[in-house]
């Protein structure tokens, strides 16, 4: 049997997802034979992470990375990872369970009569197993659990009510709305006494009776629960409006409970029982709230909607005035991640993404026998008819004679392990690459990952010709393509394809994606000792969001410090992470490095800017209003003031490839199944493409790998989430 060759050309999480599932039965060498085509010198796409060997081989990342506890495809995926590893007792990292750790708490930031307040929730945990696929929840199931969580809420705000005395008093109408409820739920009227708490239980109770799938009853009990939420909406309002002002408690379990209640209200009303959440992704998620009831002052603006904007980087051009988000993709990913989790809400790795997941794939698919071809950065796509005919690529680098494969690693040691970790650096293994051009790279401080790289004209500059340069062909060197390098770079790497493919057309113009930046901070003194004022009963760090802007993100990641070689006289205490989007307007064209460099330095002036400007917000003992000790910061070049700012890290992701990407308002509808490109040997994967969950996140991505591989070979049949529950 001739074996089919086929190119993956990038190396994110759904590239290697789609190859991982290729590889996953037995045999597979006898169908095909598979290649992976990446530029620079490590996989992971936008969640590569490197190791700095001049700074204690420090942990480098493109972002915060933190999985939810919903994600079972992704979860599912690392786990045969791991189990297909069989790391030795005494290895870091030997299993998934010790690369991933549960993460129970998030803090939000409401800006509260000119200050910043920090309003901690905490979720339960639970038994359950993430990747640990089952049978799957109908909407009907969540559409009850939504309903529980409001009932908390309710009840919370009743107590909370009574410890300031405030007076419980109903409407007039309250006995209509007490009878009415009767007669749906079946019993005498004279049974429900006068009181919402005993009105909440009898809702529950008619919840219950109803059939499983609420799609299949009629529209008189959609209008039942409909009248009945929104009843409750009333009494809430007309209750606690008064003392919003008041009490933060109070506040918060208000708008909790006006924004729950308004979610299940719009979903009967907008029939997504029926069509899906997709029917509502005609407006944007603030827009959405509006019409369906939303309280505009408290629950509208208020931090848990702002958090989720920032949490998917949802603002149209980086403009934090354009928040943009379809509010059925939104809502469906705010049902999974609050109502579907298993184990925990959130799951942080302990390590680096690349040393935590890429490791475990890239080890795992060399195994199997997958190649990787690292420095070979993808420039063209052409095509003849509807198939697929060449791919050039751009040689960036020449290995050292007797160099026939690279070894992108690097060994790490761990303290408490007597092994070392395999991780990936943050520049080249020079000793792998050939003398000259290794000596080139590091006196010119060239960055082999830039799209605005200056490499090609200092390799031509110094040795009178351009970078080699090498021409796949159909037929002979690939039978099918798997794209996985981002709908960010289809324009400028599939021109061609775009002018014959009218979908992939329409989705590389609709589906929009925004840049991000990011810096990160080893501190010399504990968050207790930085002023953070809140720390919950499990001792969990703080996952924030909702923050001032820029960087309306922040997370204490100091579970990965023990991965890190620090001496003891520099050893860090801490070490956050900051992120959020990054308003970039125009792009040059590639040839211009210098936009780059800019970049990078707007994103170091906006870092100290929040050091200084915000930052005592949250740190209240090492900040003040436009001051920041730069002491407290770790710094191995010995620095003076806010100079030891120059040894942390920080990073714009500008390149096509490195984008976010976003869902913005009547877009998921223009994205493409992998196998619809209107190419017969052309397939496309990432979290750009139709998973059924349509946002930008791992789960998506590992959703998309596996179509992929699905479309392909059949594999797996089953992907969880890929409908409406």
């Amino acid at each position: 049997m001739t074996q089919e060759k086929i190119a993956i050309l990038g190396g994110g999480v759904s590239a290697m997802t789609a190859a991982f599932y290729l590889t996953q039965k037995e045999n597979w060498q006898d169908k095909y034979d598979i290649t992976v085509y990446q530029m620079g010198w490590r996989i992971g796409g936008k969640g590569a992470s490197g190791r700095n060997v001049d700074y204690a081989q420090r942990i480098e990342e493109h972002g915060l990375h933190i999985w939810f506890g919903f994600y079972d495809n992704a979860f599912s995926t690392i786990q045969k990872a791991y189990g297909a590893l069989n790391r030795p007792n005494g290895a870091p990292l030997q299993t998934w369970q010790d690369a991933f750790k549960q993460h129970s708490s998030i803090v939000l930031q409401e800006y509260i009569e000119d200050k910043w307040q920090t309003w901690p929730i905490e979720f339960p945990t639970n038994d359950l197993v993430p990747g640990q696929i089952d049978d799957e929840l109908d909407i009907w199931d969540l559409f009850r659990t939504a309903y529980m969580w409001i009932k908390h809420f309710v009840s919370e705000l009743r107590n909370e009510a009574a410890e300031h005395k405030l007076s419980e008093k109903d409407d007039d109408d309250d006995e209509s709305w007490l009878e009415r409820m009767a007669n749906f739920i079946s019993v005498e009227s004279q049974e429900l006494v006068d009181d919402v708490k005993d009105s909440l239980e009898h809702l529950e109770t008619f919840l219950k009776q109803l059939p499983t799938k609420l799609q299949d009853r009629n529209s008189d009990d959609h209008n039942a629960i409909k009248f009945l939420l929104k009843r409750l909406r009333r009494w809430i309002i007309s209750e606690f409006y008064e003392l919003l002002d008041e009490n933060d408690k109070i506040r918060r379990l208000f708008i909790s409970a006006d924004l729950g209640l308004t979610i299940l209200i719009g979903m009967i009303e907008d029939d997504v029982f029926k069509h899906g959440f997709n029917v509502i992704n005609n407006s944007d998620y603030k827009q959405w709230l509006r019409e369906h009831g939303a309280n505009e002052k408290y629950t509208v603006n208020s931090a848990p909607v702002r958090g989720f904007y920032d949490l998917v980087f949802a603002y149209e051009d980086g403009n934090y005035d354009k928040p943009n988000i379809e509010a059925g993709t939104i809502i469906r990913c705010m049902m999974r991640i609050a109502l579907n989790y298993k184990g925990a809400i959130m799951w942080k790795m302990q390590a680096g993404m690349g040393d935590t997941i890429f490791t475990p794939f890239y080890q795992a698919l060399q195994d199997r026998g997958v190649k990787f071809e690292y420095f070979n950065k993808v420039e063209s796509i052409t095509a003849q008819g509807n198939t697929v005919d060449t791919i050039q690529i751009t040689q960036q680098v020449a290995l050292k004679e007797g160099v026939t494969d690279y070894n992108p690693l690097v060994n790490v040691p761990v303290k408490g392990y007597e092994l070392e970790l395999a991780c990936w650096p943050d520049r080249p293994n020079y000793n792998q690459i050939n003398d000259e051009q290794a000596d080139l790279l590091q006196q010119n401080n060239i960055n082999l990952e830039s799209f605005w790289t200056n490499w090609p004209q200092v390799y031509k500059t110094h040795f009178g010709q351009d970078l080699p340069q090498k021409t796949l062909k159909n037929g002979i060197d690939f039978d099918k393509i798997i794209f996985g390098i981002s709908v960010g770079s289809l324009p400028f790497i599939c021109a061609d394809l775009l002018d014959k493919s009218p979908g992939l057309k329409t989705m590389s113009d609709k589906v929009k994606t925004v840049v991000t930046q990011a810096y990160q901070v080893w501190n010399d003194k504990t968050l207790d000792e930085l002023g953070w004022q809140y720390t919950p009963d499990n001792g969990e760090e703080p996952v924030l969001s909702g923050f001032v802007e820029p960087f309306d993100t922040w997370a204490s990641m100091d579970q990965l410090l023990d991965k890190e070689t620090w001496p003891t006289s520099l050893e860090p205490k801490n070490v956050a992470y900051f992120c959020s989007v990054m308003p970039v307007n125009n792009f040059p064209p590639k040839t211009e490095h210098e936009f780059a460099v800019q970049c990078k330095l707007e994103v170091k002036n906006n870092a100290i800017g929040n050091l200084k400007n915000s930052i005592y917000n949250l740190w209240t003992d090492v900040a003040q209003p436009g001051e920041f000790d730069w002491s407290i910061l770790i710094d191995p070049d010995n620095q003076v003031g806010e100079n030891r700012f120059n040894s942390q890290f920080w990073r714009a992701n500008i390149d096509p490839s490195e984008r976010y990407v976003m869902s913005v308002v009547d877009s998921s509808q223009y994205r493409l199944a992998t196998d619809k490109t209107g190419f017969n040997n052309f397939y496309i994967t990432g979290d750009w493409i139709q998973t059924g969950l349509n946002a930008g996140c791992v789960e998506a991505a590992t959703m998309a790998g596996m179509q992929t591989s699905r479309s392909i070979c059949g594999y797996p049949e089953h992907i969880s989430g890929e409908k409406d529950f």
